[in-house]
């Protein structure tokens, strides 16, 4: 048996996502308190709060004290895309024991999971980095993502993959 580990998000990088998606669809003249943004998300305030410095460094959100203060994007949405945020709290998309996919080398047998883990990413970027906070924020996605996210075995987690022939047990 071999075991299909899952696609891993962060919950920083959703939490991420969810608050600029947040800041999307509100007014962009009109900053939000993180207090809301964490309510509306369900997004612990104190996670949140770190969060948002994050974004506010890598020049996606801008802060505004005061009692009219709070947080906006600090460009319009359609020019940030998912990449942007995950990058922001996460770092590269996709690495290999914590290196990016074009450091690793191997010999023998598995000399090219090289290029498999540069595709990976590959795959990675053409989703994340053509869907925008402003897709997300309106709900009309690229039409890749949404003719991917409509294929019946995209809902499937395969969990543990099972050789050719061998099937699942039968329940008693």
């Amino acid at each position: 048996m071999v075991d299909n580990t899952p696609m891993r998000v962060s919950a920083k990088a959703d939490y991420a996502i969810r608050a600029a998606v947040e800041l999307a669809a509100a007014d962009r003249t009109v900053p939000l308190k993180a207090e809301r943004i964490s309510d509306a998300q369900g997004i612990p305030i104190k996670f949140l709060e770190t969060i948002l410095l994050e974004l506010k460094h890598a020049g996606i959100v801008r802060s505004q004290r005061g009692p009219e203060g709070g947080y906006a994007l600090a460009q319009d949405a359609d020019r940030i895309n998912l990449a942007d945020i995950i990058r922001a709290v996460d770092g590269p998309l996709a690495n290999v024991r914590g290196d990016r996919p074009e450091n690793t080398s191997y010999t023998g047998a598995a000399k090219p999971l090289t290029n498999v883990w540069i595709a990976v990413r590959v795959a990675l970027r053409q989703i994340l980095e053509t869907t925008t906070l402003a897709d997300v924020a309106s709900g009309r996605l690229p039409d890749r993502v949404t003719r991917l996210g409509e294929e019946p075995e995209a809902w499937q987690s395969l969990g543990r993959a099972r050789p050719s022939g061998i099937s699942e047990p039968t329940p008693r």
